[in-house]
């Protein structure tokens, strides 16, 4: 008796070692990355079938944002709020300090 064991695998692959500012927590922990479709035979990537856009993932948050809405507003905007913490200026949409790293 033989038995297949085969499908379509997601692997993910960083592009960029660098680590940028998240726009939603603004912590540099955000690394470029691409999520790529591989065909498997006995759970080794094989075969690319699909490859996935570039995205902007935060390790510490989670967020994930593609590559070309994070270029679109770099920094900080207009409507900057303080951290209770240290007191540095941040964008609304953070949900961590860049400075020291405390929850808003």
């Amino acid at each position: 008796m033989f038995f297949f064991i085969g499908g379509v695998q997601p692997k993910t692959v960083i592009l960029d070692e660098t680590p940028g500012l998240c726009p939603v927590c603004g912590l540099a922990q955000a690394r470029l990355k691409r999520t790529d479709h591989y065909i498997s035979l006995f759970f080794i990537p094989l075969i690319r079938v699909k490859r996935g856009d570039p995205v902007l993932m935060c390790e510490r948050c989670g967020a994930a944002v593609s590559a070309d809405q994070s270029r679109e507003s770099p920094g900080v905007l207009p409507h900057a709020a303080r951290c209770r913490a240290c007191g540095a200026s941040l964008d609304p949409a953070f949900r961590y300090c860049p400075q020291c790293g405390s929850r808003i």
